[in-house]
């Protein structure tokens, strides 16, 4: 069963966080990323930029309305997702609380209803 392992966290304020710190985590999370990848679960891992580097498409009332930045203004935003295939949701929370975004964040494990994969849409 795939599962999205979706990272929630407050952003930092540019500047907030240590150079030795930012390096740290990313360690962290190439450590993470590597286990999931030699269990053989992972099928893809993005972190994503900051929530200002975001823009915005929605079509209301027949218009099209192109915003920078998020829709809605929230203490955390979404950081990064893991995809992972494993049997159970036992086992995906048993990846989730291994993940280094849950030490200033939390991880919400979503399963995946439809997938679009090798040209097809699969349940």
């Amino acid at each position: 069963m795939r599962y999205a392992l979706l990272m929630h966290y407050a952003e930092p304020a540019a500047g907030e966080l240590s150079e030795e710190v930012v390096a740290e985590a990313r360690r962290a999370f190439d450590v993470y990323a590597k286990a999931l990848d030699q269990a053989g679960v992972l099928r893809l891992a993005d972190v994503l930029r900051s929530s200002d580097a975001t823009t915005t498409v929605t079509r209301r009332d027949g218009g099209l309305r192109v915003q920078d930045g998020p829709f809605a203004e929230t203490r955390e935003a979404l950081a990064g997702v893991f995809l992972i295939d494993v049997p159970d949701l036992d086992a995906a929370i048993g990846w989730a609380e291994k993940c280094p975004g849950t030490q200033w964040g939390f991880v919400e494990i979503r399963p995946v209803a439809t997938a679009f994969l090798d040209g097809r849409w699969s349940a």
